[in-house]
Order: structure tokens, then C-alpha cells, then sequence
């Protein structure tokens, strides 16, 4: 089986152009391809994992990445999957953020002399000059099919602004510097990038003529990334100081049953044999399955050690063995104290097991809050600052726990 093979065998593919093309190249050893990603937080996610495991394995198998920082494109926004537009950036944040981007990317690319490039495409975009950049790429551009591509029609009704309008020109603009530049043929994203995608390699053959066109491959993965690394509203992050190994590990742990079998086929790098083989387990051994990718996913980004550690945790958490000593823990001051007490109210919002006071409530009276295994029933409860210097284990349903200590 080839790299393509294994890649829809995984279920990794959405749209491709040029398939039989891509599927040569990319068994081969021969492609050069690059995904793009934008710097608007200081760490990846756990729903940028689809896009670095692609990454591994194409390289694995001969195949020459480039990780696009977005320097530049991030300046802008992309509106894809938004209703509104995204916060503005200063070019000393998105600075910072592709500094914290590429010491994670580390980990999984081997960007040694030859191999892997990390790029930022702020290096040639922002040093556009504005005119010159319309005459020579605008031009390319049709408004009537840019109105149609799915990106900006869901934001039509909310409005969509002149600026993030440009970001398919800016990205297609991206693919194209890219191929003539370092000899880039292929392009890899989520498939909700598809518009934006194939702008690029229309704005190539526009260029550079069919001969261009005819080395410049799309190819998309699933969009199940991009639904990837949530949890009660909040990013699951690849930085340990952001989201701790254990609640990455709990995260993967806690993913549905519906999801588990697909999360190991597609994230993993267990044998396919091993995964089919799985195809069929239930119950305990379905909670097996799951323990199996949070293990594997938490070894990838924080090693060996802290899985392990994590792998054990969990076990003493949720197998009766009492609070672990390395699970979240919310640190309350004094100050924070009322008349020498907290509220289990305030404490749940605290902890980020509610995100308010009236979420917290209706979980208190619906039975889902215990605090030290012991099932919290009046919303008015309270801890007093002697209970709070020993600990006390705070959770809300069977997987949202915290431990809540007084300094």
C-alpha cells in the first residue's frame, strides 16, 4: 500500500484535483506541499493535529513539507466557519504566536538541513505594494465566483468586511509565490478551504500557463479537524502551561464512541492491521479503545513520561483511587474568600466547569455537581477556608472535575 493508499484508508481525504497525478507524485516521493497555518492564539490546538500528522507521514514517505506561517495572512482573517470577524492582531502579537507555532511544530516535522521548511508568508506579503498587487493578481479574480464560494456566501447576511473579502486573493497568492519560488506542486486543508484552494491553482495557471497548471495539485483533507480540540467551549491546547498533559490526555479519553475508532484511524500512527482489528469493539473495550488514542495523542506532543503519568492519573481519578495529583487545579487566594468561605457557584464558574453562575445552578439542582464524591444538592453551599487548605475535588457530570486548593 502507497502513502495515497494509506492516506483514504484513514479516512484523511475530502477532494482532490488531479488524482491520478497526486497519487503518483505523492507515492513517489516527489511532492512538495504546504499547509498554512494562521498565528491567532500563542499555541496550536488539538484541531491542528489532522494537519501535523498529515504532515509526518507525507515526509515519511520521501515527501518534502513547508509549514506556512501566516504572518501575513493573519493580518487579515480568514472568514471561513465564522459569522463574525475575528479580533485584529498587532504584527507584535502574530510575531510571538509564530515564534510559539513553530517550536510546536518541532516536535512532529523534522526541519533539518534539506527536509521540512517553515516559512512565513509575511515575508512577501506585507511588502506588497498595493497597486501593483491588483493589476498583476486582482485581475485573476473573478467577484461573481469569489460571491459563490461557500466562505463568503454564510457571512453574506451578517456582513462581510472589504478586508477579510481579500484573504482568498492573499492565500491564493500564497500558492502561487510558493510554486515559483521553492518549487511547491501541492497544497493540503480542511475542506471548508476548498474555494480558497482552488484559487490558487487557478491564479497559477492564469500565471504561468497550462504547463504550470499541470504540476499544481489540491488535495483536501476532511474537515473533522477543524471540529477537533474543543471542550465546553474552550481550545484544547498543544501547550502544556495552557492545557495540562492530563486534561489533554482526559480530553482524547472522553471523546464519544461514535468518534474513537475514527480519531485512532485518522491521528494515530498505529498500524492499520491493529486499527481494523479494533473495528469491532464495544463496550469495555471501546473505553480500552479510547485510552489507547489518548495515550498515543499524549505521547505525540508531551512525551513518553508525562502519557504515562497522565495514563496513570486518570486511573486513580476515575478508578476510585481519589483525586490526581497532577489533574487541574484552580488556586484560590483570601481575597477571594466571603466572610471566610466560597460558594459552590462561584467555584464551578472559577474552575471552568460552568461558564456562569445560572449553568452552575441548574447543575446543582439537577444533581450533576459533587464535591469529594459527595453529591452537592443546595446551591447555597459553601466551603469553608480550613476545606479549601486541604483540597476539595469539584466535578460536574462523570468527566468535568476539577480540584479547587486555598493558597
Amino acid at each position: 500500500m502507497g502513502i495515497y493508499e494509506e492516506l483514504i484508508a484513514r479516512g484523511l481525504i475530502a477532494q482532490v484535483t488531479n488524482e491520478e497525478e497526486i497519487r503518483e507524485m505523492v507515492n513517489a516521493g516527489k511532492a512538495t506541499f504546504y499547509i498554512g497555518f494562521d498565528c491567532t492564539a500563542d499555541s496550536l490546538t488539538a484541531g491542528h493535529f489532522m494537519a501535523l500528522t498529515l504532515m509526518k507521514r507525507l515526509q515519511q514517505a520521501g515527501n518534502r513539507p513547508i509549514a506556512l506561517i501566516g504572518g501575513g495572512t493573519t493580518m487579515i482573517g480568514d472568514p471561513s466557519g465564522r459569522t463574525d470577524m475575528r479580533k485584529m492582531l498587532t504584527k507584535e502579537d502574530i510575531d510571538h504566536n509564530a515564534e510559539c507555532f513553530k517550536r510546536q511544530m518541532e516536535r512532529f516535522i523534522d526541519f533539518g538541513e534539506g527536509k521540512a521548511m517553515m516559512i512565513n508568508n509575511a515575508d512577501w506579503l506585507l511588502g506588497l505594494n498595493y497597486v501593483e498587487m491588483l493589476r498583476e493578481v486582482g485581475a485573476c479574480f473573478s467577484v461573481n465566483n469569489m460571491l459563490r464560494a461557500e466562505c463568503y456566501k454564510q457571512r453574506m447576511e451578517k456582513g462581510l468586511s472589504f478586508l477579510e473579502f481579500n484573504y482568498m486573493i492573499m492565500q491564493s497568492y500564497d500558492f502561487y509565490h510558493l510554486f515559483k519560488t521553492y518549487g511547491c506542486n501541492m497544497q493540503f486543508g480542511g475542506d471548508d478551504q476548498w474555494s480558497n484552494m482552488l484559487g490558487g491553482t487557478e491564479l497559477i495557471r492564469k500565471k504561468l500557463g497550462k504547463d504550470a497548471h499541470a504540476m499544481t495539485i489540491t488535495l483536501l483533507t476532511d474537515s473533522q479537524g477543524k471540529k477537533m480540540g474543543k471542550t465546553a467551549g474552550n481550545a484544547v491546547w498543544l501547550d502544556a502551561n495552557k492545557t495540562s498533559p492530563f486534561e489533554f490526555y482526559q480530553y482524547w479519553r472522553n471523546v464519544g464512541d461514535a468518534d474513537v475508532m475514527k480519531c485512532i484511524r485518522m491521528l494515530t500512527f498505529l498500524p492499520l492491521e491493529q486499527i481494523d482489528a479494533m473495528d469491532g469493539w464495544e463496550g469495555s473495550e471501546l473505553n480500552r479503545a479510547k485510552e489507547i488514542l489518548a495515550f498515543e495523542l499524549t505521547k505525540m506532543v508531551h512525551g513518553e513520561e508525562e502519557a504515562v503519568k497522565a495514563e496513570a492519573s486518570a486511573k486513580a481519578l476515575f478508578g476510585g483511587g481519589g483525586a490526581a495529583s497532577d489533574m487541574p487545579v484552580t488556586e484560590l487566594t483570601e481575597a477571594e474568600l466571603t466572610d471566610g468561605k466560597a460558594d459552590v457557584l462561584s467555584l464551578l464558574v472559577k474552575a471552568g466547569l460552568c461558564p456562569s453562575r445560572g449553568d452552575a445552578r441548574r447543575n446543582v439542582q439537577q444533581g450533576g455537581v459533587t464535591a469529594n464524591d459527595a453529591k452537592i444538592t443546595d446551591t447555597n453551599h459553601a466551603f469553608s477556608a480550613d476545606e479549601l487548605r486541604e483540597g476539595v475535588l469539584l466535578r460536574r457530570g462523570k468527566k468535568n472535575y476539577a480540584r479547587i486548593v486555598l493558597k
